[in-house]
């Protein structure tokens, strides 16, 4: 199972660089952050062994349980072959993709490196009180779906500039598409939407459709089940 996880990984690397070709891009500005909901210590160590190190997780609990587990273990437990004998596993980035209540930011402070899903100002303010400084993305919610979080296209901008005032670092914006259609025109809309606000980072694009999402400009992709395999409850298609 394991080995399946390097295989996996080593596939979606190669279609992002595809992807990135075909788009007129280096694969290098794409960062993968592999989701690792619902995925068991065995399998995410494979993948550390693989060499990642950006993690990316939708609750708050499990977040800090996995990162507490690996801070536990001896780097050499999980550090890739061709990493120094001292490589610490413990850099490993954490960002956190799901939709986040205040309550919840204390716990993850420790751990969290990028928080990809701030929605309001009430939630900027709990990260900025607790972890000042801290790397933010906003979530745009551009289908409007009231199941998802994310603010409006139109509340976009006010809201990047109310998150400087406290101090946080807005690299750029987050979306997560319909199930449904193409999700060509969204990633086309936050691409836009971020030009004119001026910011450089894009998370879009998930394991069904990361390649068109590279090709749209993403700098983020998440990407889980293409490389875990499907989940026990994959009830949401997208992840």
């Amino acid at each position: 199972m394991t080995g399946d996880v390097a295989r996996r990984l080593a596939d979606v690397r190669a279609r992002i660089a595809a992807a990135a070709t075909r788009a007129g891009r280096d694969a290098g500005e794409v960062m993968l952050v592999v989701v690792t909901k619902e995925v068991d210590l065995s399998r995410l160590r494979a993948a550390l062994a693989s060499g990642e190190r950006d993690l990316g997780e939708n609750r708050a609990q499990e977040l800090v349980a996995k990162a507490e587990t690996l801070a536990s273990e001896e780097p050499r437990d999980i550090a890739p072959q061709w990493a120094p004998h001292w490589a610490p596993h413990w850099a490993l980035h954490w960002h956190f993709i799901g939709r986040l209540q205040r309550n919840k930011v204390r716990s993850l402070v420790p751990y969290v490196s990028l928080w990809e899903s701030v929605d309001r100002i009430a939630l900027g303010r709990e990260i900025a009180e607790h972890a000042p400084r801290a790397r933010v993305l906003v979530q745009v919610n551009l289908a409007g779906e009231s199941q998802k979080g994310g603010c409006s296209p139109g509340e976009t901008a006010s809201l990047v500039d109310a998150l400087r005032d406290l101090g946080l670092d807005v690299e750029g914006l987050m979306t997560v598409p319909p199930a449904v259609g193409n999700p060509r025109p969204w990633f086309a809309q936050l691409r836009s939407a971020a030009a004119e606000i001026g910011l450089p980072t894009l998370s879009m694009g998930m394991s069904e459709d990361f390649e068109q999402a590279v090709e749209e400009g993403a700098t983020i992709v998440r990407v889980g089940s293409a490389v875990f395999g499907t989940r026990p409850s994959a009830a949401d298609v997208r992840r």
